[in-house]
């Protein structure tokens, strides 16, 4: 089943519970002693400052999220934003950090069951208790989103209300005397802190990864993630006063159980009982939302090709991507496992997952600044970060991760810049070659690479092979003034109210596109960019891409019939020939190879640049490589009558107009072949000639004179006869007034 039809079931109840749930979960029952041995009373002000930065990123994201709601979060963003390679590194940033959080979740689910039961102890239990935890949830995200987040919202429900309860009634157990000494490792510790404590802000990335089967993402998204993001900070700072105020910092930063050792000094027993079941429910539900999230990065990845295709599945009945959920919960049980030999695991997985986002929120950052600036027309998000917000929101989200990444444990630095490399090498090694998306990043930064573009749009397979080496020899003919690349697009077709999953279909789209070209660029020595896009009408979509793209030429393929009633060639080609601010070729093609290239040479508008299309057409030949370039003059001269008025025979005048063009496009003697023929009719005198080539190149008529005379120019009706292939060529508004200059 493809990534379309991943159904969208989660409400603004299921979000906030997926989104808010993992916040207000295990980190709430485990951070508070980890927080307070690094910072004291002051780790408050680290969750503020985590939920500052991470409230940076929500609102990058849910711009991003709402203008390609798909599954993938910030890896997709990232990848189609900056290209395979930065993709790559936050597929595996994330992908292994929220393997790291829920792992970090489970471990904290066997610390509170097994250290709140008397007669059991040991970290053998530990990780046991964790690991059949793990297996729960990952049974629960094999079966389906939907029964995850129905029992997610029971779940957080019930743990929401015990956290409220502690907080409020603990707020009057405060000792003042507890937080004189706020801030006992001073600015450095409460930063480095803020390091630690960040894994518990990703709930909001959680909303993003899942974006595809959200209701409504264009409302939702943004709703959930800002409000997600600052309840639950509001919440920890409270939480943090409130714990270290009750129980001394340095106590509470020994506990393995913190928020129960405080519960029991102001509710007894039963709030300590109340503390374990809404630990547990948390880590659960912390956990259940990052093998979610973490299975879909893993889900997106194969979809791109940046992963094994075979990741890319979901499941016939259960409609969930159950390959992925397996190989993450595999991992996450390794990682799990660990518990055994290291000692201070909690805290390296807690720290080693928010390296990893914080590394992805900076390029996230990026990403939005690169969707702004190359402004794809696929792109069109429902929210957008406000004006006045905008660009100090990625430019402070960018500053502020790295800021706090420099602060974190040098270990932890380590493990992290080793994962983000895996990420740089798995490309380099394995992706590049298989990679769908190019990135916007030349787009974003136009201006700076005079690169020439021809732009093929692609809808026939079996045309494919013959456009692409078309277009390949017109980029090489101009390689001697810049770099060039051919850009193979593929525009699907949408209705305006259409509720189908369209980012995950483009995708679909350009996969094939990519996995066809890919073939046929590896015998040419162009450099291939591909590019699937969404628009309710085509020619408008390919007018906007010419334009984003900067190309220099649209080569069309071309079903060799014309348009009825008010349309030549048909409504979308027309918008294209009438309106592209570039050359537009139309090719009909018959058979292949092309060897023997053919180019009519008359007095109309679009002469020269069929001439020079035939040229460099010519270069695909491994025969000649030279066009042959034909005129056809009047009986009436080739009889006399007119000799002199004319300034020569017949043939002297053709070989004169052959000889003039070749000049003003910049073809010496030599390169090219001279046949002059006379004849009455045009078509009929050029047809037997042309059909002894393999291509003719015919420079279009005046659009008017088509729109008023549905039997076509010269050009037209000599196609209708031609058994060849044919390239209809219009050239840009300078090639066409130098033309009428030239023949005046």
């Amino acid at each position: 089943m493809s990534e379309s039809q991943l159904d969208r079931t989660l409400g603004f109840t299921e979000a906030m519970t997926l989104g808010g749930g993992t916040m207000i979960g295990a980190g709430i029952f485990i951070l508070p002693a980890i927080a307070a041995e690094g910072a004291g009373p002051a780790s408050s002000i680290s969750f503020g400052i985590a939920g500052f930065v991470a409230l940076l990123a929500a609102l990058s994201l849910a711009e991003l999220a709402t203008g390609m709601p798909i599954s993938g979060g910030s890896y997709h963003y990232v990848n189609r934003g900056l290209g395979g390679f930065f993709g790559s590194i936050v597929g595996w940033g994330m992908w292994t950090g929220l393997m790291f959080a829920s792992a970090f979740y489970m471990v904290g689910f066997g610390q509170y069951i097994i250290e709140s039961i008397p007669f059991l102890s040991g970290r053998a239990l530990i990780v046991l208790t964790g690991l059949l935890g793990l297996s729960l949830i990952v049974g629960v995200n094999y079966y389906g989103t939907e029964e995850s987040s129905g029992a997610q919202n029971i779940m957080i429900g019930v743990e929401f209300v015990i956290v409220l309860i502690y907080t409020g009634v603990g707020l009057f157990f405060i000792e003042t005397a507890n937080l004189v000494n706020f801030a006992p490792t001073g600015p450095s510790g409460i930063v480095a802190t803020t390091g630690v404590v960040f894994v518990t802000f990703l709930g909001f990335e959680i909303i993003a990864t899942v974006a595809g089967e959200i209701k409504e993402p264009g409302k939702l998204i943004p709703l959930t993630m800002v409000l997600s993001v600052v309840g639950v900070t509001i919440l920890y700072m409270v939480i943090m006063i409130v714990s270290t105020g009750i129980i001394p910092y340095q106590e509470l930063g020994g506990s393995l159980v913190p928020v129960a050792d405080v519960a029991v000094v102001f509710a007894g027993s039963v709030g300590v009982v109340a503390i374990v079941f809404a630990a547990a429910i948390a880590a659960i539900s912390s956990s259940n939302s990052s093998i979610l999230a973490a299975s879909r990065v893993l889900f997106a990845m194969g979809r791109d090709n940046l992963m094994s295709d075979w990741l890319n599945e979901t499941h016939e009945r259960f409609h969930t991507p159950h390959r992925a959920v397996v190989a993450t919960g595999a991992v996450t049980a390794g990682l799990v496992g660990l518990g055994l030999e290291v000692e201070a695991i909690v805290a390296l997985l807690a720290e080693v997952a928010s390296f990893s986002f914080l590394v992805t929120y900076a390029l996230v950052h990026v990403a939005l600044v690169t969707f702004r600036r190359a402004d794809p027309p696929e792109y069109d998000p429902d929210f957008e970060v406000p004006g006045i917000l905008y660009p100090v929101v990625p430019v402070l989200g960018v500053l502020s991760s790295v800021f706090v990444i420099t602060q974190m444990a040098q270990i932890v630095q380590f493990v992290g810049v080793g994962i983000t490399g895996l990420g740089g090498i798995w490309y380099l090694a394995y992706a590049r070659t298989n990679a769908v998306e190019e990135g916007l990043l030349r787009d974003a930064f136009v201006g700076q690479d005079p690169t020439y573009k021809v732009l093929v749009p692609i809808v026939n397979p079996r045309t494919q092979q013959g456009l692409l080496e078309l277009a390949a020899a017109n980029a090489s003919a101009n390689a001697e003034n810049g770099s060039v690349e051919i850009v193979a697009l593929n525009v699907l077709q949408v209705a305006g109210d259409t509720q189908q999953n369209v980012e995950a279909d483009r995708l679909d789209h350009q996969r094939e596109l990519l996995e066809a070209s890919r073939s046929i660029a590896e015998k040419m020595d162009v450099p291939v960019q591909t590019r699937a896009v969404v628009g309710q009408d085509v020619g408008e979509t390919i007018l906007e891409i010419i334009e984003s793209e900067g190309a220099n030429h649209a080569l069309l393929g071309w079903r060799g019939s014309f348009g009825q009633g008010e349309y030549a060639f048909g409504p979308n080609l027309d918008s294209l020939l009438m309106e592209s601010p570039v050359d537009v070729t139309l090719a009909n093609f018959q058979e292949q190879p092309i060897d023997d290239v053919i180019a009519l040479v008359g007095d109309g508008p679009n002469t020269l640049t069929a001439v020079r299309r035939a040229a460099e057409f010519a270069t695909l030949s491994d025969k000649a490589e030279r066009p042959t370039l034909v005129n056809v003059q009047p009986t009436d001269v080739a009889a006399g009558s007119d000799a002199t008025e004319h300034g020569g025979t017949a043939m002297e005048q053709g070989e004169e107009a052959i000889e003039r063009v070749a000049r003003q496009v910049g073809l010496n003697p030599g390169e090219y072949n001279i046949s002059v023929l006379i004849g009455e009719n045009i078509e009929s005198t050029v047809i037997d000639v042309i059909n002894k080539g393999d291509l003719v190149c015919l420079g279009l008529s005046n659009r008017s004179d088509l729109l008023r005379d549905q039997s076509g120019s010269i050009a037209e009706r000599i196609h209708n006869q031609a058994a060849c292939n044919v390239a209809v060529v219009r050239g840009n508004r300078d090639d066409m007034e130098s033309n009428r200059h030239g023949n005046t």
